[in-house]
């Protein structure tokens, strides 16, 4: 009729899908000690002038989560396929897992192996979704898929097993037996 519907591009949506789990985590887990699109910085290692270091690009993470000592950088990832195909075998996009490796690599300066990333996957319509986790170097690694075609409750669900698979049980908010705030 009368309406023009907005047609979202690729761009928009990946940037929407990235926004809206940063501020789910926002919202949702109050007890996190920090929660941000945050900038890793590269872990040089001896003098570096600055004319030199301007051609290392910037480390931005889209979610970067904190609870005390431990870290999880989450890269959220909107595509229209999940995996990449090469040689007849679907895996994860290299550069995607490279992008997650670098930035906990950086992160984790004092190989404590508190730093973890994940990427995190818009469902598609692929028969296969990645849900894997590595030990790559002392630091947990992997890829999850969210199924945003689904109730509310289970996509919360899904972001919320996530926070607790790598900073466990969160603690109960004083007061309300919750562990979240109430709406």
């Amino acid at each position: 009729g009368s309406y023009k519907m907005t047609a979202f591009s690729d761009e928009r949506m990946a940037k929407l899908y990235e926004r809206f789990i940063l501020e789910y985590y926002r919202q949702h887990h109050p007890y996190l000690t920090e929660v941000k699109a945050a900038q890793v910085k590269w872990d040089l290692v001896g003098e570096h002038n600055a004319a030199m270091l301007r051609f290392l690009p910037a480390m931005q993470t889209d979610i970067f989560l904190r609870f005390h000592e431990k870290i999880l950088i989450l890269d959220a990832k909107y595509y229209s396929r999940t995996l990449q195909q090469r040689f007849n075998k679907e895996t994860l996009h290299s550069a995607n897992l490279y992008q997650i490796y670098t930035y906990v690599k950086n992160q984790d300066t004092s190989h404590t192996g508190n730093v973890s990333g994940l990427l995190v996957y818009a469902k598609t319509q692929e028969a296969i979704t990645p849900d894997c986790l590595f030990n790559l170097g002392g630091n947990q690694i992997g890829a999850r898929t969210l199924d945003l075609n689904q109730d509310f409750r289970q996509i919360t669900a899904q972001l919320d097993g996530i926070a607790q698979q790598f900073f466990g049980k969160p603690p109960q908010r004083i007061g309300t037996g919750s562990n979240y705030p109430d709406g």
